[in-house]
């Protein structure tokens, strides 16, 4: 009869675990076909725009107040997911947005639509990014929360390989800005498709989170605002890709072709890290940043300071950074909030991650013009500063766990 009850036992917790996993598969083709749409689409606004007469300054104030309203806009989106319990909702008229913005670039006549159009699409992606993310929590309660997010990660990044690749090769074939827009619609279906058979198949991902927590109607305990401040440092002294593009157009340390490559490089590392960061996460916690934020530390003095076979190794490693960002830092949210606040941890996590590393670009774009060797000193002193802060943290849930 004992026998009989342990099986019993583990064939529920393997059925558990295997509808997990198809929920954070499915979750993972869904950004992946997401990716491919509004990450191909991305790699060619900004000459779109400048083709239907926008100036530079319109370039760039289109694309600063997108990633603003994309990242700030998350913690309404999140409180709203808590405060209705309508995740998949939510989730849907997000994808929705941050989708089908993009094949309606094709049709737009002036420069002004097609702002609003890509504003409304980071919109998009700020409003179903804190309730997807509470979901795919649950579901990688069973899997482990770094391979899971980790995996989610790798999915997505290939994603953000294959899309610039697709519109590439439109352009290539003298397609045209509007075929390669068009195209992009594909992508954009298969995403839905794939997320409504999610929304059908498992309505309720927190039945796959076993052993929840009690419910708790305080704020948030002192390791999570820890853990913003040191993700916060983190953000501000990690340089955005087109800051890394325009030095090495500059100094010539890479011509116009290997810009991207080195770019889909950085991408290819992202998701290779994702899996191992995310896979080492569930291994030995949260110490596993303080090791990432070290390694990454070494990203911009090879970048900024070094030949050609330097600077690649540095993109690799700025690679290597953010997939662990990606992967680990969204799954050790997942450990730190309550199971009926998760959706507004997420949302408080990206708009703080998404404002501070919008300060940051802002201010070492500002020290590029005055001094780079002050740019690269400021990075590698704000990550290792996040060093300390990530220790703290480990001790605070050392206290907790006595």
């Amino acid at each position: 009869m004992v026998g009989y009850v342990s099986s019993s036992k583990e064939n529920s917790k393997g059925l558990l675990e295997g509808n997990a996993w198809k929920l954070v598969i499915l979750l993972g083709l869904v950004s992946l076909f997401a990716d491919m749409t509004y990450e191909g689409a991305r790699s060619i606004t900004g000459p779109y725009l400048a083709v239907l007469g926008a100036s530079a300054t319109a370039v760039g104030i289109v694309a600063g107040f997108g990633e603003l309203i994309g990242y700030g806009l998350r913690l309404l989106s999140g409180y709203v997911s808590d405060r209705t319990g309508r995740y998949w909702s939510i989730t849907l008229v997000g994808y929705g947005l941050n989708l089908l913005a993009v094949p309606f670039l094709a049709l737009a006549g002036h420069w002004q639509v097609a702002a609003v159009l890509i504003v409304l699409e980071r919109m998009g992606k700020a409003i179903r990014t804190p309730a997807r993310d509470a979901m795919l929590s649950h579901a990688t309660k069973s899997v482990g929360r770094g391979w899971g997010f980790g995996f989610h990660e790798a999915m997505d990044q290939i994603g953000a390989v294959i899309g610039p690749l697709i519109v590439s090769a439109g352009l290539y074939f003298k397609g045209g800005n509007q075929v390669s827009f068009g195209i992009l619609l594909v992508p954009a279906l298969l995403a839905l498709i794939v997320l409504l058979t999610a929304r059908f198949l498992y309505p309720r991902p927190r039945d796959l989170e076993v052993d929840l927590p009690q419910m708790q109607t305080r704020g948030f305990q002192r390791r999570f605002w820890l853990y913003l401040v040191a993700v916060g440092l983190v953000a501000v002294g990690y340089a955005d890709f087109p800051l890394i593009a325009y030095h090495f157009e500059k100094v010539s340390v890479a011509s116009d072709t290997w810009i991207p490559i080195s770019y889909a490089l950085a991408m290819g590392m992202d998701a290779l890290a994702a899996l191992l960061f995310g896979r080492l996460f569930d291994r030995v916690g949260i110490f596993i940043l303080v090791f990432v934020s070290l390694l990454s530390s070494l990203f911009a003095p090879l970048v900024f300071f070094g030949g050609a076979y330097l600077a690649l190794a540095g993109i690799a490693i700025w690679g290597i950074g953010m997939g662990a960002q990606e992967s680990i830092m969204r799954a050790a949210v997942a450990e730190m909030a309550p199971v009926d606040k998760r959706g507004t941890a997420y949302g408080v996590f990206n708009s703080g991650y998404g404002v501070l590393w919008f300060a940051g670009s802002a201010l070492m774009g500002f020290f590029y013009d005055i001094s780079i060797p002050v740019l690269v000193g400021f990075s590698v002193v704000m990550q290792l500063a996040s060093v300390p802060v990530l220790l703290l943290v480990k001790r605070e849930q050392g206290r907790q766990a006595i």
